[in-house]
């Protein structure tokens, strides 16, 4: 019998994507549930809406260009931290979370004005990998391994396993 895997796509629209061939795929976004697979929530205000340690995978393809960094809403938060310490939270132990994004120096990376988070190769192996771990003065908790980051530009294709 093969063990029930569970994959989440954050920023899914209406369809959610599932590279990693998850038995479950399960798509979060902002828009209006379509199907039963698709949870609606914002993701720069909102948790994400699973349990703690209840996922396999979970997935962003172009989604986490558009969370922002710092809101003062009347506090400073940090929205795409307390975002990556969702990440970190639903995912079990040794699961993966695969990044899709647009990066800087490309472009694509600034020419859509709803990009408020610009993303370098740097970003996850100096703030959120388990080594540096410099997001750490931003609140971030998580403990993550930077298995790969490749460019296939305009993208950064980046793979990070819960430790």
């Amino acid at each position: 019998m093969v063990p029930m895997t569970i994959s989440i796509d954050l920023g899914s629209g209406p369809i959610p994507k599932n590279p990693f061939g998850a038995t479950k795929c399960i798509g979060i976004d902002i828009i209006e549930a379509a199907s039963e697979n698709i949870l609606k929530a914002d993701l720069s205000i909102n948790p994400i809406p699973l349990a703690t340690e209840s996922v396999d995978f979970v997935t962003a393809f172009d989604f986490i260009e558009h969370i922002p960094r710092v809101v003062y809403n009347p506090t400073r938060r940090h929205c795409f931290v307390e975002l990556m310490n969702e990440i970190y939270r639903v995912l079990k132990p040794g699961g993966l979370f695969f990044s899709f994004t647009p990066a800087y120096p490309n472009l694509a990376a600034f020419s859509d004005p709803t990009h408020v988070n610009i993303i370098t190769d740097e970003t996850f192996p100096n703030y959120f990998d388990s080594k540096k771990r410099l997001a750490r003065v931003y609140g971030f908790h998580g403990h993550f391994d930077v298995l790969s980051q490749e460019w296939q530009h305009p993208h950064l294709k980046s793979i990070l396993r819960r430790m």
